[in-house]
């Protein structure tokens, strides 16, 4: 289900390097983790704004971080423009 995630050559992991691909509007998709804090949430769809990007949401933080092929949890992802 989330192998464009997990195979994306150009992706970023976590809420700084996701902030700052969307602020250079480079983010085609964003995966946000539905058990997230919520202003981490609110955060992330107040910088995309009227941007037309995916959202996927994914259940839970735990599986985003092994989607993503790291020890510990995300938050949130993406993949962005080569």
């Amino acid at each position: 289900m989330y192998d464009e995630l997990k195979n994306a050559e150009n992706r970023v992991v976590g809420l700084k390097q996701l902030l700052r691909s969307l602020e250079e509007e480079t983010v085609l998709t964003v995966y946000l983790a539905d058990d997230a804090e919520e202003h981490i949430k609110e955060r992330i769809l107040y910088a995309i704004g009227e941007m037309e990007v995916h959202i996927v949401n994914v259940e839970t933080m735990k599986e985003l971080g092994e989607v993503c092929g790291i020890d510990v949890s995300a938050a949130c992802a993406g993949i962005i423009e080569n």
